[in-house]
């Protein structure tokens, strides 16, 4: 049998990069998967459907509470019922930099996205994961959220640090419910939003030489991670973190 059949499953950010990967992932093995965006999920979908998976996309903007409600109750509408929320949506944004330089609004937006959205996906999720007899919750957090960034980014590792405080709380309110809470972190990843800033040769070794394993990670590689929390594989298993970085924070001091 396949690890999700019968599960629906919501992911936000879902239309490309490590959600869509994630999504085609899930839809692989038997979930029905609501693509959950602020932008156009359509290709995503028919990959999906093509592949021979069930999917369906909503439009979600995670800051707004009513988008979220309504993303939450189309999934339930249309498939009947909840049990994994993957909460995949984030930023991280150009300007983030050190405590000095970063801007007021570029600290908010970061929290926004990925702080409120990761509540508000918990707070419409969990009723109706209690109306399904259980569920999943795997919140994307971070590396970062364990350690300190070699390069500054002070609102997304303070956003991510939120996300695991919250998932651990999250998950002892509801460990005898049936709900289960956990956290994704990722080490660098090559996706779009990594590579806008590996420009050049400088910066790209600048972030290599503290992964031990000597390589960026592959999007399916944290697929495989989210796959595995969502799944009952996992079933004993809530207020954790998995940490997925070749190495990173095992490291004291890293090969060159």
């Amino acid at each position: 049998m396949s690890r999700l059949s019968g599960k629906v499953a919501l992911i936000t950010g879902a239309s490309s990069g490590l959600g869509r990967v994630g999504a085609e992932r899930f839809a692989a093995e038997g979930a029905h998967v609501v693509i959950a965006d602020i932008v156009d999920g359509d290709d995503a979908v028919e990959a999906i459907a093509e592949a021979g998976g069930e999917a369906s996309f909503v439009r979600c903007d995670v800051t707004d509470e009513a988008s979220v409600k309504n993303a939450i109750d189309f999934a339930v509408e249309t498939y009947g019922g909840l049990h994994v929320l993957y909460n995949n949506a984030g930023v991280m944004l150009g300007d983030d930099d050190n405590p000095v330089t970063t801007s007021v609004e570029t600290y908010q937006k970061t929290m926004d996205i990925n702080v409120l959205g990761t509540l508000l996906g918990c707070k419409y999720a969990i009723p109706a994961m209690q109306n399904a007899g259980g569920g999943s919750i795997v919140n994307v957090a971070s590396f970062v959220a364990h350690m300190g960034a070699a390069t500054p980014q002070v609102a997304y590792t303070a956003s991510k640090g939120a996300v695991l405080a919250m998932t651990r709380e999250i998950a002892v309110i509801y460990a005898r419910q049936g709900i289960r809470c956990n956290a994704l972190c990722p080490g660098p990843i090559m996706t779009p939003l990594l590579a806008k800033f590996l420009s050049d040769d400088a910066k790209r070794n600048r972030r290599l030489v503290h992964i031990p394993m000597g390589r960026f990670g592959e999007p399916v590689e944290i697929a495989n991670g989210a796959l595995f929390l969502a799944s009952d594989e996992s079933s004993w298993m809530t207020g954790q973190s998995l940490i997925i970085d070749g190495g990173i924070t095992a490291a004291y001091v890293t090969p060159e």
